[in-house]
């Protein structure tokens, strides 16, 4: 297992949608424990592998108190999404020293392929649910500035950009 290095925001990888994991391999299982041990160096509750330059529809999830519960998908896709919000400071570290606040659902069922190969459907609620859409705008080449108006998305790229130089 490896520490990754995530990928600078102006990266065309990071703007481009992941293509479909066929199939859980022992490759796929490789990249999805050095995810995992990135995503705790962060330390973060989630990456997904376009962050880290791998153009794969995987991402991991671990919003636990204990960490070590963290959740490995192939192929994530939101079925259902409630009606009732939530806002969290959300982050990237392929935009360092900057964050703001998203309003997203405050609960998913998401299905996707598990590390065993398997299809499985599950919800997730609170600080799991707003990571796993963040992974999921990882992997449809979008980021949470995306969410922001374009003024707003300019003075934070802007400013981390600036932060970065230091």
């Amino acid at each position: 297992m490896a520490v990754r290095p995530f990928i600078p925001y102006e990266d065309k990888r990071l703007h481009t949608a992941a293509e479909p994991v066929e199939q859980i391999t022992e490759t796929v299982r490789m990249i999805w424990d050095d995810m995992i041990e990135t995503m705790e160096a962060m330390p973060g509750v989630g990456l997904a592998a376009p962050q880290i330059g791998i153009m794969m529809r995987l991402a991991v999830v671990d919003a636990s108190d204990k960490r070590g519960q963290a959740v490995r998908m192939a192929n994530p896709e939101v079925l259902h999404a409630s009606v009732q919000m939530r806002r969290h400071d959300e982050a990237s570290p392929n935009l360092p020293g900057v964050f703001a606040t998203i309003e997203r659902p405050r609960a998913v069922t998401v299905r996707f392929l598990n590390d065993q190969g398997e299809m499985e459907d599950r919800d997730f609620v609170g600080l799991w649910a707003t990571s796993v859409q963040h992974q999921i705008d990882h992997l449809n080449g979008k980021t949470y500035v995306d969410h922001l108006s374009p003024l707003r998305r300019k003075m934070l790229v802007q400013k981390s950009a600036k932060l970065s130089k230091r």
